[in-house]
């Protein structure tokens, strides 16, 4: 009897020997929890059967039929995709280098483009147009698009070429721009234009900031490096496409540590213009200069007279500008004088209120006649070099009561009209969104120096 208890103790102690070798871990752990409970209690004990790892492994091989190969194949075959391109026109278009452009390699499209007006009115000849072709795998065209705003009137026009069963149809459609809002801002390091174009805002948008900080910035002489600008303005879309810009609403700028701010209102029943965002109209009633971007090369001051060679008063101001710049009205008035007198060559004389009168000489072409009604900003002629003149530029005079003054003193002088009383709490309103947005343009602007 002792003999086969022995036996059997012999057996157990083995079997927990093999379980320690294996399972050290969970053989650790036990011993740990009976340390720690103490000599009372009831305790788990660890199962001592056999290790997965001794248990017998068997592999099974099996044959596995492929899904037959040919009907693969052919739904490959039967699918089809379609392939999107975009391309700007070229003046020197034709439709065969324009569809090359796009990768379509189709004849009959081709031939039809060629014999269409619709194309041929829309593209042909018309650069910086943006158009969309949609081809099948093959590289045939299904469908040909393109968006233009032929007039200044909030619609474009849609050319859509497609094709169908019957061939190929073109149609020309109209429909409204959609306006969405842009920000951006940037830092003067040499110029305005310098600035926008590192910033990507559009030319267009830079004009309109000059034009509405006019009045208090002289974009010629006082800009200094470091100064910085934030403008929201418009864009003009079709179809989700950037056509153009438009109006900027907001903008501000920062000159030699000053900071100007004008947003664009409109009263109802009036026409808008641009205000201060504490409500003091930036419109006066006259522009500080008779174009939208031009540099002065000679003030209201003496000079020595580059025909006369001699020094004499100059009693106007010069403005340098390329033969064809449009000149613009620099307030309401009607036409006094429109042909050509003496040294002034072509010059057009306007007749303002409280005996104003501003003279525009030495033009290429006149636009307006005698008796003729003008408002701020209308265009009444080019700039040119008739009469005594050395080239083109526009000599430009204010007379007040017949007596020569300095255009752009009287300019800043000229009144200007607050927002109304009942207009104050919309305006309010539109001010405070105005800040935040420019606060956000300023913002991205950091952002992107760190």
């Amino acid at each position: 009897m002792n003999n086969g208890l022995i036996a059997a103790g012999n057996a157990l102690l083995s079997r927990l020997a093999h379980t320690i070798e294996h399972h050290p871990r969970q053989m650790t752990a036990l011993v740990a929890a009976l340390m720690l409970g103490g000599g009372g209690g009831a305790y788990a004990v660890a199962s001592l059967a056999p290790d997965a790892a001794d248990l017998p492994v068997r592999e099974v091989i099996e044959a596995v039929e492929p899904l037959p190969l040919q009907g693969q194949i052919d739904a490959l075959d039967v699918h089809s995709f379609k392939l999107f391109r975009s391309e700007l026109t070229r003046s020197s278009d034709t439709a065969d280098s324009l569809l090359k452009r796009l990768g379509i390699d189709d004849l009959a499209a081709a031939a039809f483009l060629r014999s269409d007006a619709n194309f041929r009115n829309g593209l042909l000849g018309r650069a910086g147009r943006t158009v969309t072709a949609e081809a099948d795998d093959h590289n045939g065209l299904l469908k040909l698009s393109a968006r233009w705003t032929p007039e200044d009137d909030g619609r474009f026009s849609r050319l859509v070429i497609e094709k169908s069963a019957q061939g190929f149809t073109s149609r020309i459609e109209s429909a409204p721009l959609a306006a969405s809002s842009r920000l951006g801002s940037g830092t003067i390091k040499s110029s305005l234009f310098a600035a926008t174009d590192e910033s990507r805002i559009p030319d267009a948008v830079a004009v309109q900031v000059a034009e509405i900080f006019s009045g208090d910035i002289d974009f010629h002489r006082a800009l200094r490096k470091g100064d910085r600008f934030s403008v929201i303005y418009e864009s003009l879309e079709a179809d989700g496409e950037p056509l153009r810009t438009g109006r900027v609403l907001s903008a501000e700028f920062v000159n030699n540590g000053k900071t100007y701010q004008a947003m664009w209102f409109q009263e109802p029943g009036q026409k808008g213009g641009y205000y201060t965002l504490d409500g003091q109209s930036l419109r006066r009633a006259f522009l500080t200069s008779p174009m939208q971007f031009s540099r002065v090369t000679s003030g209201f001051k003496m000079r020595f007279h580059p025909i006369l060679k001699k020094w004499r008063a100059h009693l106007g101001v010069d403005y340098a500008a390329p033969t064809g710049t449009p000149v613009r009205t620099v307030g309401d008035g009607v036409v006094e004088f429109a042909g050509v007198q003496n040294g002034f060559g072509n010059v057009v004389f306007v007749k303002h209120r409280n005996n104003n009168t501003t003279v525009y000489a030495h033009l290429s072409r006149i636009f307006v006649k005698r008796g003729q009604s003008v408002s701020q900003g209308d265009n009444i002629g080019a700039v040119g070099s008739t009469g005594w003149a050395t080239g083109p530029h526009l000599h430009f005079e204010f007379r007040v009561n017949g007596q020569h003054q300095d255009p752009l003193t009287i300019a800043k002088q000229s009144e200007s009209i607050p927002v109304s009383a009942a207009a104050k709490p919309a305006f309010d309103r539109a001010a405070a969104a105005m800040r935040v947005q420019l606060a956000a343009a300023g913002s991205v602007q950091q952002a992107s120096a760190q």
